[in-house]
């Protein structure tokens, strides 16, 4: 299994999603699904398998198929544009994340579409980039705005901190290196 990073700007975020878009020639499926990933923190298998009829509203609850557990996501501005564009542009459409071929009518885009899609723009950019990303880059944007660890333990549904910190990238040089920040 390939390890794969978190991106650890908003701006590298935003060039990944331009990317994809601009690798799709202007077809923005990737880059909307990497841009609703960050903002929601879903899991791939649980964000790929969304219905339309599901995500209406400003609330989205899903029962995670990984942990089985239930979930309840408050959906931001961003993630709400995304839902809305994606609608108007495909009606009839039965998966937020659909894919527009006559093989696979009425599917979702497969994960492994996506992490095609994700593998190319990291390579290009000199990051391993994967489906996993999105959500280890949520945590580390939260992280690095001085969210708490447990307060994005319980954004991603992780049983631990320590979990957390390991999923987000938290290596031990950066923990080293407050040895040298805080001095007394």
């Amino acid at each position: 299994m390939n390890i794969v990073e978190a991106v650890k700007t908003e701006g590298e975020a935003e060039v990944i999603a331009r990317k994809l878009a601009l690798n799709a020639k202007g077809n923005t499926l990737y880059a909307d699904i990497w841009r609703f990933g960050v903002n929601t923190a879903l899991r791939i298998s649980d964000l790929l398998s969304l219905p339309f009829a599901d995500v209406k509203g400003d609330k989205l609850v899903i029962v995670e198929s990984k942990t089985g557990k239930s979930r309840t996501i408050h959906l931001n501005s961003s993630a709400k544009a995304i839902i809305e564009r994606r609608m108007k542009a495909h009606p009839d459409h039965a998966f937020l994340f659909q894919v527009d071929s006559n093989r696979a009518k009425n599917k979702p885009v497969s994960r492994v579409a996506v992490a095609t899609a994700f593998k190319a723009v990291g390579d290009e950019l000199g990051i391993q980039l994967g489906t996993h990303s999105m959500r280890k880059t949520r945590g580390w944007l939260m992280y690095s705005a001085g969210v708490s660890i447990e307060m994005i333990c319980k954004v991603l549904n992780h049983s631990s901190p320590a979990v957390t910190m390991a999923y987000i990238g938290i290596t031990q040089a950066e923990v080293d290196a407050t040895y040298h920040e805080f001095v007394f």
